[in-house]
């Protein structure tokens, strides 16, 4: 029998050279498993009012679940899922009407909204979801690979259109995101289960980091920090070093027997 495979996590934020104040956050909850990332957007600081937001309310709907799991929840279970899996998606919808809901109260909140990616280590195994465009990435074997897709209408024309590197290069709307919490009353969660295996380090960004830093360069930093605090500052300072152009978030959990 193998023994199940423990999980090291280490997470960092920086404002970034060009932003005056952080919109950005993240989470680890060791106690669920649960690890996020949440980048928000909107005027008059209130992208760091919803991923605030974000991230509490999926704390606090965690803490309810485990201590109640015949509670009753706010969204009806997807049958085809199991409990984990509709655990995590229930809570990322609940995130999003609270988000919504918060910014049809207050007009100087309207139009709020954040993007959200978390990992929910099981027994079996991990689950992944996101909305928006910030990513996870697994670091595997000396090989980096995206988990997520991005929701963003640059994603959407690389797929219809088949953009040449220099098209995308010169997108004009690159920070156009098509999906996030909070835009409407309902919200579409993409999810997939991963099997770890020891050794895997999975790393969960906004795009604070994976714009203006390779993957390769994630991929190299990653493998040749002593450890997974070292690797989120040394990701984060490739950022800045790069220019720094928005809030940079990761968290970075890695499996190890």
């Amino acid at each position: 029998m193998s023994r199940p495979l423990r999980i090291e996590v280490a997470g960092q934020t920086d404002v970034g050279r060009k932003r005056n104040h952080n919109e950005d956050n993240f989470a680890i909850f060791a106690e669920f498993g649960l690890y996020v990332v949440a980048d928000g957007m909107g005027g008059h600081a209130s992208g760091e009012v919803a991923s605030k937001m974000a991230v509490d309310t999926l704390q606090e709907f965690f803490a309810a679940t485990s201590e109640d799991p015949e509670r009753t929840w706010p969204y009806k279970m997807d049958r085809s899922k199991g409990y984990e899996e509709n655990r995590l998606i229930t809570g990322i919808k609940l995130c999003n009407l609270r988000i919504y809901e918060a910014a049809q109260r207050n007009t100087k909140q309207r139009g709020m909204g954040t993007t959200l990616v978390s990992l929910f280590a099981v027994e079996d195994g991990v689950y992944v979801a996101h909305v928006g465009d910030s990513r996870v990435y697994r670091i595997r074997d000396s090989k980096i690979e995206q988990l997520t897709e991005d929701h963003s209408l640059l994603n959407d024309y690389k797929k219809m259109k088949h953009l040449t590197e220099e098209e995308i290069a010169n997108f004009p709307h690159k920070n156009v995101i098509v999906r996030a919490l909070g835009m409407k009353d309902t919200v579409k969660v993409d999810t997939r289960f991963e099997l770890p295996r020891a050794g895997d380090t999975m790393v969960l960004c906004t795009d604070g980091l994976s714009g203006p830093v390779p993957d390769e360069d994630i991929l190299r930093l990653t493998h040749q920090s002593p450890d997974l605090s070292t690797a989120a500052s040394r990701l984060i300072d490739a950022a800045n070093v790069a220019g720094g152009p928005d809030n940079v978030t990761c968290v970075l959990a890695r499996w190890i027997e």
